[in-house]
């Protein structure tokens, strides 16, 4: 079992090109709050990108960033510029996938769009991501993350057909050796769900409730399975993950039940019984208290508000939504944060 496939795949990321961005200094753009993380591409030229309430990190051509969490930031061609609102500068522009500002000096050209990871199933490993994960280009040249970039800009500047799910399927893969480059960078001293997935015992422990979330676990049998005694696996996981083993299994379970529940049509027994739960009674009071509804409400209001929602034995198409009120395609909005 792959965890983090696992959890990407539960927590349905999406990604979505929102376009380009060609800037001539002197320039500057200040983004508001949206509703997704955020990815750039350095194609061209340097810039400055400062999020609130830090130091402007100076990003060169190949640079390759990836913001988790929605916050304002400023992107410029000076830590100095003037930043002027990008719903502003986009609001003069005919078509919102190719914009272009600034005076006559040096050029830059970003790649920039969002990841929406679903909000209501929200998992350690976007808590566990700094704010700010920067790739730089020396660190990343030759590799999976630097070649990929290069393949989601030549989409761009050369679309084909079926482009849309080209772009889609090469962020979902940039994605994940954006995640890896990182976690090979930071791993060895990393703390939450990447610290504890290294762990040899405590990764195994998170690999065997993803496994079988819905056997009877308890905190001696999973530490008996990875050759700890209770007290040191649980002392053990608790620090690693940031929660004790049984609240993250229970979480990890409202998340699997989730899932079954917005694109599978079983009885709500058989998805109480699948995660662990003997009783539909135990199994809807815990739902409701980690979702704030009960099972039967939350599979309507997910397949009502859910595009990608399907019943089972359909498939939702790639790139559906990404972030709310955000659109891939003709007409989503381009500049770092989209």
């Amino acid at each position: 079992m792959d965890v983090l496939s696992d959890v990407l795949t539960a927590t349905r990321v999406t990604g979505g090109v929102s376009g380009r961005l060609t800037a001539r200094a002197p320039w500057g753009l200040h983004f508001d709050e949206g509703g997704a993380a955020n990815f750039h591409i350095l194609v061209r030229g340097s810039c400055w990108l400062r999020r609130d309430g830090a130091d402007p990190v100076l990003l060169q051509e190949g640079d390759v960033t990836l913001l988790p969490s929605a916050g304002r930031y400023t992107a410029a061609s000076d830590p100095d510029a003037v930043a002027e609102p990008f719903v502003r500068v986009l609001a003069g522009h005919d078509d919102a996938r190719s914009v272009s500002v600034g005076g006559t000096g040096t050029e830059t050209v970003i790649v920039c769009g969002v990841y929406d990871f679903a909000g209501d199933l929200g998992h350690p490993l976007l808590s566990a991501l700094p704010r700010f994960v920067h790739l730089p280009a020396i660190a990343t040249r030759g590799g999976p993350v630097d070649t990929t970039a290069q393949l989601v800009a030549a989409e761009l500047d050369q679309p084909g057909p079926g482009g849309p799910q080209v772009t889609g399927h090469l962020l979902d893969v940039l994605l994940i050796y954006i995640l890896r480059a990182w976690w090979q960078q930071n791993g060895d001293t990393s703390s939450g769900w990447f610290g504890a997935l290294r762990d040899p015992e405590i990764g195994r422990a998170l690999t065997l409730m993803h496994e079988a979330p819905g056997r009877r676990w308890t905190v001696e049998r999973l530490a008996h399975a990875v050759g700890l005694s209770r007290a040191a696996f649980a002392r053990r996981f608790a620090v690693l993950a940031g929660e004790p083993p049984l609240a993250y299994l229970t979480r990890w379970r409202m998340t699997t039940a989730a899932i079954l529940l917005r694109d599978d049509n079983e009885p709500l027994s058989v998805i109480a019984d699948r995660v662990g739960y003997e009783s539909e009674f135990a199994f809807a009071r815990t739902f409701r208290r980690v979702h704030g509804q009960p099972p039967g409400r939350y599979r309507t209001m997910a397949r009502r508000t859910d595009p990608r929602s399907q019943p089972s034995g359909q498939s939702a198409g790639q790139g559906a939504a990404v972030g709310p009120g955000a659109a891939v395609g003709p007409g989503a909005a381009v500049g770092p944060g989209g």
